[in-house]
């Protein structure tokens, strides 16, 4: 099968998007696919190694194109591609079975046009809330929320699948007026994010007085609220560690002065990271599945969550770990002191959420994904459904919903959402 996937983002870039673009690439790649990424070109001067997949006399270079791109005004991190010939050209040449839209909104609407264009179905994946950033950047008071969502329906109505990663996020499409919404998670690589990388000496040099690690792994932006981590980092015996690079690093590190501020950390390091604290905290409310979470689980550590968004499918309140009210720094405080006080609790969360995610494989999603592609492409003959090439069983992912159209109805309405307040004394 051929595919051309259209992304928003992609390594050297390090986010949600990039990532699971290069193992979905990875993966195409593995079951004998022939995939081609286009995406926006990085600031100048960033390295762009190739992605090469396999070993030996086998081993293929995954073909990138580039468009020239420009940083998006306040947020320099994120790149936005600019109008160019270069797609068109570049989706022509491939001659592709399927286009595969990763997270569109820019460059992603003009790819969905050249694939109407031509007659090819797409595949669009949905991946980030842009209306519920909008609102969080106060664009036009309102109306920069009612405009992205304008534009996420005008992209994906024209899609013959929209797949989202969370019952929450299928549901917010599906309420929105976006149609032919399925499920598609992602996956979590436990033998990277593993307990046994956690590192004694790393513990003791980010709390020399014996604290408990509290981190934060992600982008430092408006939109993640880590500015709500600053009651529990004043907490006695807590130490906060934030591991990520953003536009609000200058703040965050003046509203925390007791924190430890990493900067981005990637690969084994970030593994090594992610193992070493006592408690994982993610405290943005607008993420449609949020990855951190799972390699944090993955790593064996006690975690908590906002309960709004891809947390909800992810975190098994008073199990894995704890949900508390979204925007709530109060919460998060109160959570964490629970979780900072009780050695035995954080350890048994910590062995349930690494048992919870360790099937979860990024192999198991691919095949779900080609699942999705043969179905999509049997629809756009007229044919039966047939099974993609080298795809194993089973193809469900442990834990998490991946198949049929999202229910009508909310996952978990804010107003029932679990709170810390229910644990015992």
């Amino acid at each position: 099968m051929r595919v051309v996937i259209v992304t928003e983002s992609f390594p050297p870039e390090v986010n949600g998007v990039a990532h699971s673009v290069l193992r979905t690439a990875e993966h195409l790649v593995r079951r004998g696919h022939q995939p081609l990424v286009i995406t926006p070109a990085p600031a100048r001067g960033a390295e762009c190694p190739p992605q090469v997949f396999g070993s030996g006399p086998g081993a293929g270079e995954l073909p990138v194109v580039r468009i020239p791109s420009v940083p998006l005004p306040g947020y320099p991190q994120v790149r936005i591609a600019l109008p160019s010939r270069q797609l068109t050209a570049a989706i022509a040449g491939h001659r592709p079975d399927l286009v595969h839209l990763a997270s569109p909104f820019v460059l992603g609407a003009r790819g969905m046009q050249v694939a109407a264009r031509f007659g090819v179905p797409a595949v669009a994946v949905y991946q980030t809330d842009l209306a519920g950033y909008a609102h969080a950047y106060r664009a036009g008071r309102g109306l920069g929320e009612a405009a992205a969502w304008h534009r996420i329906r005008t992209v994906h109505r024209a899609a013959a699948r929209t797949l989202a990663p969370s019952t929450p996020a299928a549901q917010d499409l599906t309420a929105h007026g976006v149609p032919r919404v399925q499920l598609w998670p992602r996956g979590v690589d436990s033998v990277r994010f593993h307990p046994r990388h956690r590192d004694e000496a790393l513990h003791r040099a980010l709390a020399p007085g014996g604290e408990v690690l509290v981190g934060y792994v992600g982008r430092l932006a408006p939109e993640k609220r880590v500015d709500l981590l600053a009651s529990a980092s004043a907490l006695p015996g807590v130490r906060v560690v934030v591991i990520g690079d953003g536009p609000s690093a200058p703040g965050l590190k003046a509203a925390m002065p007791g924190a430890v501020f990493l900067g981005r950390r990637t690969g084994d390091e970030l593994a090594r990271c992610f193992a070493t604290l006592d408690v994982f905290v993610h405290t943005g409310p607008l993420e449609t599945f949020c990855q951190t979470i799972q390699e944090a689980m993955a790593s064996g550590v006690a975690v908590i969550g906002p309960a709004a968004g891809g947390p909800l499918d992810l975190v098994a309140h008073h199990r894995t770990g704890l949900l508390v009210p979204p925007r709530d720094g109060a919460a998060v405080a109160r959570a964490v002191t629970a979780l900072a006080g009780d050695a035995e609790l954080r350890a048994a969360y910590g062995r349930a959420g690494r048992a919870e995610v360790t099937a979860r494989t990024w192999e198991a999603v691919g095949d779900l994904l080609l699942r999705h592609y043969a179905e999509v492409l049997a629809e756009h003959r007229g044919a039966g459904v047939t099974e993609p090439a080298g795809v194993t069983e089973p193809a469900e992912v442990a834990g998490l919903p991946v198949a049929g159209p999202p229910a009508t109805g909310p996952a978990r309405p804010a107003e029932d959402a679990p709170v810390v307040e229910e644990l015992p004394a």
